[in-house]
């Protein structure tokens, strides 16, 4: 036989990933996530402040809040609820 015939290793078409790939995916992955995680709690912060921005002086003084620092309230409540 001129050419022999590769075992079923070496046909194997799945890669193997080395430990600096696997490490690479993994802070990918991370930083994804916290990308996604960051901007849902900015959404959510967009979210909350459209809904009080509506209500009077006196509504937001009532809950311990002022109009010219309502945008930062909103940010600093769900940034909180973020990093539980």
């Amino acid at each position: 036989m001129l050419f022999a015939q590769p075992s079923p290793a070496q046909t194997d078409a799945s890669p193997v990933l080395g430990p600096s790939a696997i490490e690479w995916l993994t802070s990918i992955s991370r930083r994804v996530s916290a990308w996604a995680s960051a901007c849902a709690d900015y959404y959510s912060a967009a979210a909350l402040y459209d809904e009080l921005r509506g209500l009077s002086d006196a509504e937001l003084r009532r809950r311990g809040l002022s109009r010219d620092t309502l945008a930062r309230d909103a940010c600093q409540a769900c940034d909180m609820l973020g990093h539980r």
